[in-house]
Order: structure tokens, then sequence, then C-alpha cells
């Protein structure tokens, strides 16, 4: 396991001119979690091959690159190759995709299965009009150098990824999710003066996205991803406008960064519980009476939400076998033992996350310790086949609490 100083000095070497990042979270289908016989990272298509031009310019079927990765994290050196499957522009067929491959399969430290839900770095070494040779790469082993990056670069949520180039010369992906963006007009004028707060945000996105036809679990995915790219919009027509004005001093830039970074890791932190609380009151679950947002259970411990309320679970004569507790993480990979000492009077804690996978190994092991998985029905292919059958979704679990207070 690597210090983290040595994380620090990575870090510093990696942030040079010549350097494009790619962060993302491994899924299960990343690494060998899921058993995919295409094991290997995504990666956005257009960032490949603005790393890889030759792919596109070679006129070829299935053109390919091959490149040096060094996982530094590990110490481990491969040569990798990067290949356009293009056989859609030569034999009529489907296949348009550029991917990594060559990791290494079961030999290679990246794909290890319990690195799924783990936070890395692919640092490529630019060279403008060549193809990278060239790529460093860190994964991250525990949540303290997590902590360290998202501190750096900012929040890095399950399903998405930053795209950071250090000199500003480089492919970034369009939103996709245009109906979640305000134009500049658009934007309250009080948010220009005071930044909204996560409540504000969250009021707007169910204005776009209202209660209508979907199931819970597509709710909250919608307006998850929604919140994401408004929340996105609105700092960068906000923020910008003040960054472009330059700064007087390193200080003031220093501080200007340090504010953008502490709000968008508190609006993360607390978005997802707002959002399932939302969805709760819409479901018809009164809070107070069918469950308590983040109530007091005993010697200050708050768990994030307790059903069927916080009077029902320090009245001791209400059957602890009726009492549920619902933790939430956005990523549960090592923050799942948070969770264990909340609620003593519920042995089985239940625990809502996003990410997209768990190894079976650490599945087994949250099972011994009493924890149940809730997935959003959309996220549950994308763990293991021999999991999938034991998660429970948002739909199933809002039923069984409603059965609580009867």
């Amino acid at each position: 396991m690597a210090s983290l100083n040595e994380l620090s000095y990575w870090l510093n070497e990696q942030r040079r001119m010549d350097r494009v990042w790619y962060v993302k979270r491994l899924s299960a289908n990343d690494t060998l979690a899921s058993g995919s016989h295409q094991a290997g990272p995504y990666m956005p298509k257009k960032l490949l091959m603005d790393l890889f031009p030759s792919l596109q310019y070679s006129g070829k079927k299935n053109p390919r690159v091959t490149f040096e990765l060094r996982l530094d994290s590990c110490h481990d050196i491969r040569d990798v190759t990067a290949i356009w499957y293009n056989n859609k522009w030569h034999d009529g067929g489907t296949r348009d995709e550029v991917r990594i491959t060559n990791w290494g399969g079961q030999h290679s430290a990246l794909l290890e299965p319990e690195n799924t839900g783990s936070l890395v770095i692919f640092s490529f070494q630019r060279q403008q009009g060549r193809d990278v040779s060239l790529c460093n790469v860190w994964v991250c082993d525990h949540v303290t150098e997590e902590d360290l990056i998202e501190n750096l670069i900012g929040v890095i949520i399950p399903g998405k990824h930053i795209i950071r180039s250090w000199d500003r010369n480089c492919f970034e992906e369009k939103n996709k999710n245009n109906s979640c963006c305000l134009s500049p007009e658009n934007i309250p004028e009080d948010w220009r003066n005071n930044f909204p707060t996560t409540i504000d945000i969250l009021k707007k996105v169910i204005e776009l996205i209202p209660d209508i036809g979907d199931t819970v679990d597509e709710r909250l995915i919608r307006r998850r991803n929604c919140e994401f790219e408004l929340f996105r919009n609105i700092e960068k027509n906000i923020e910008f406008s003040f960054i472009r004005q330059g700064f007087s001093t390193i200080d003031a830039f220093l501080e200007t960064a340090k504010k953008i970074l502490q709000r968008r890791k508190a609006r993360s932190g607390r978005s997802l519980e707002l959002h399932l609380r939302e969805i709760f009151l819409e479901e018809k679950l009164k809070e107070g009476l069918n469950f308590s947002y983040q109530p007091e259970t005993e010697n200050g411990k708050r768990p994030d939400f307790v059903f069927p309320c916080e009077n029902a679970y320090k009245n001791k004569h209400f059957l602890s076998k009726q009492l549920r507790m619902l933790a939430v993480k956005t990523t549960c990979k090592d923050r799942w033992r948070q969770i264990l000492n909340e609620a003593d009077r519920i042995p089985v804690k239940h625990l809502f996350t996003l990410q997209e996978g768990v190894s079976v190994n650490q599945f087994q092991e949250m099972c011994e310790s009493n924890v149940r998985l809730v997935v959003p029905k959309p996220l549950i292919n994308k763990y293991p086949l021999e999991i999938q059958g034991h998660l429970q979704t948002l739909e199933s679990f809002v039923g069984d609490v409603r059965l609580l207070s009867n």
C-alpha cells in the first residue's frame, strides 16, 4: 500500500502542461468483478481519438496503437493497445468504438475485482499531433487517498468522470442533458449574489423532472443526473465570470478554488439524502410518522433514515424487528463499515448506494456484517451476476417500509 506522501508526490509530478487526466470510479464492468470478457476501464471514444490521432487518419480496419502504461500505485508496467473497432465503416457492421486492450487479464492489478468502486486517475502524456506513448495510472487503495484527490479536483461520483487538461487544450464532452441546463438569462438573479443551496437546486430539478410515470428507481437516477448537470451549469455561468476577471494574488486564486471544491463536496454529500427524502414524501410516507431523517438514536448517533420514525425507535415497547435503518452512501467501497455502529436496536443495516458494482468478496463481507444493499434498478445489471438476486431495489424497499406503521 502506497503512502499519502507517495500519492502527493505523484500528483505533483503528473500536474504538467503535457498531461491529460481521465478520472473515474471503477465499475464492476471495468474490472474483472462482473466476469465480462471485455474487462477494462471504459473511456469516451472522442477522448481516445483526441489522444491517438493516428487511429482516425489511418484509413484501416480496426487500427491500433500500442503504448506504455505504468500503474504507479502498484509498481506494474505493461504495454497496452488502443484499438478503434470500426467495422461499421468497412464491412457494414455495427461496431464503432475505441477500447484499450491487453490489460493483462487476471494478472492485471488494475482489473483486480477488489478495486471495484475505487477512484482511478489515468494521466496521459500528450504529444501535440502525435499519439500518446505513455500513461501513468494511480488506483486509490483507501478513502484517505480518494479524499486527497477529490480535495484537488472535486468529487467523482459513480458513472461520471472528469477530463482535466493542465494546458486547457483538450477535448471536453458536451452536456448530454441540455434540458437540465439553464441559459444565463434564466438563472435567478439572487443565485448570482448567493450561490443556490443544495435544496434550491433540488427544487429546480423536481420542477424539471416531476413525479410523472417513472418508478421511484428511474426517477431518482434521472433527477440525480439532472442535478449533476444543473449544478455544473450554474457553477460555470456564475463562477466563470469572476474567474475571467483574473486574480491580483495567488492567495485570492487559491481561496476561490478552495471555495468551489468545498461547495462541490458539500453538495455531493448531502444531495443524495435529500433526493431520497423527497421521493419518500412523494410516495406518501409522512415525515415523523413513517420515517425520520437524520434522527438521533443513541449517544449522538444520527443515521440517515429510520423507519417508521424516531419515536418508534425510542419506544422500548416497539418491536425491534419492525424497525428499519437506511444509510446513504454515494460510494460504498470501504465506507460501508462506517454504518455498522449506527442504530443499535436495528441489527440489519440497509445501505443505499449508487456505486456501480462491488466484488463478490466484499459483498459476502457485507452480508456477514448484516449489511443489505439497496440499489436503483437501472444499476443492478452493473453488479456481478451472482450478487444481483440479493440486491433490493428502492421501490421494493419503499414497499417494505410502508408496512411498518400498519
